[in-house]
């Protein structure tokens, strides 16, 4: 359980509130934390829960909210300090698994989500960052190709679909084996066969 201080802004508790979730999906089904269980693991009541949230599935959109801002920012971050297109790739995916390494709770709380058979917000939520992060990946796979880097055969959104599909099985892979700190290591050597698969032939 974590201890909050009492006087937090609006704000505070609201992130307060986003860290505690993404704290107990690392460890329980997301399906099944309730505002009884967030509440107490912030030591706060589910009155003054609900103070900042009108119900649970604003508090899990909250929670997209900020995996989206901080995930893209990540990844934006590490691609723009990269010499080349293929180098950019490279220091997204690398940057993604340190992202979730960190933060073991948020790829549970996102496959669960697409895995609702109903819509909600939350989950429109994940289907719009899977397009943000798929458009930054083909606009880096269409500037290796311009660089010759890339193959211009390949298709780029063949491509993005296999950059993202191979983070989500080394990511699942590894929570199943429960071995989530062990990604980053295995991360560059996956990322070395995807760049196989689609650099520029000599």
């Amino acid at each position: 359980m974590q201890s909050t201080k009492k006087h937090l802004s609006a704000d505070q508790r609201r992130s307060v509130t986003v860290k505690a979730v993404i704290d107990l999906a690392a460890e329980h089904n997301p399906s099944k934390i309730t505002t009884a269980a967030i509440a107490k693991h912030m030591n706060v009541t589910q009155g003054a829960l609900f103070r900042h949230f009108p119900c649970k599935e604003a508090i899990w959109q909250a929670v997209m909210a900020w995996v989206t801002d901080h995930l893209l920012a990540r990844v934006d971050k590490a691609a723009a300090n990269a010499p080349t297109p293929l180098a950019a790739l490279e220091a997204m995916f690398v940057a993604h698994i340190e992202f979730v390494s960190r933060h073991p709770g948020v790829p549970r709380m996102l496959f669960g989500e697409l895995q609702h058979a109903t819509e909600s917000a939350p989950k429109q939520m994940v289907r719009t960052l899977l397009k943000k992060y798929a458009l930054r990946l083909a606009e880096w796979i269409e500037k290796g190709k311009a660089a010759g880097e890339i193959d211009p055969t390949v298709n780029s959104a063949a491509a993005c679909q296999l950059f993202i599909g191979a983070i989500q099985g080394l990511v699942m892979q590894s929570l199943i084996a429960g071995e989530s700190g062990t990604m980053r290591d295995k991360a560059t050597t996956i990322f070395a066969i995807y760049r196989r698969g689609i650099e520029a032939k000599p």
